[in-house]
């Protein structure tokens, strides 16, 4: 399937997803084997995150054609909570709480506005 078949409003949510999966791997993954030298992890996440920058330049050129950018940042941030908050319970094995949960819904309702024309009063 080509790209052009793709939405371009979907498209950039596909690609920023991809590339969270990517760069959350290169920002912790590192943390489930601390016996390899910090030069070794750096040197690893920085592999790893050059393929998460083939996804998000793309998904933020492609998606500026429908979106603004302070809407594709946006759109980046929350899916870099949903992709962190499931790393963290599969991969490294700690737990979300309740004050994990109210902090991410404080920076959803922010997105909300983001996406919504100016508040009136």
């Amino acid at each position: 399937m080509s790209y052009a078949a793709w939405s371009p409003y979907l498209l950039p949510i596909a690609l920023l997803a991809a590339s969270n999966v990517f760069m959350t791997y290169a920002w912790y993954g590192h943390l489930t084997d601390k016996t390899t030298p910090i030069w070794g992890a750096v040197l690893f996440s920085w592999f790893i995150a050059l393929f998460e920058y083939c996804l998000a330049v793309p998904a933020n050129r492609i998606g500026h054609a429908v979106y603004s950018a302070a809407q594709l940042k946006t759109i980046q941030e929350v899916m870099t909570l949903a992709v962190f908050a499931g790393f963290s319970v599969v991969v490294l094995k700690e737990p979300l709480t309740l004050n994990h949960l109210v902090g991410f819904a404080f920076i959803i309702l922010g997105a909300y506005f983001i996406f919504h024309g100016p508040i009136s009063t």
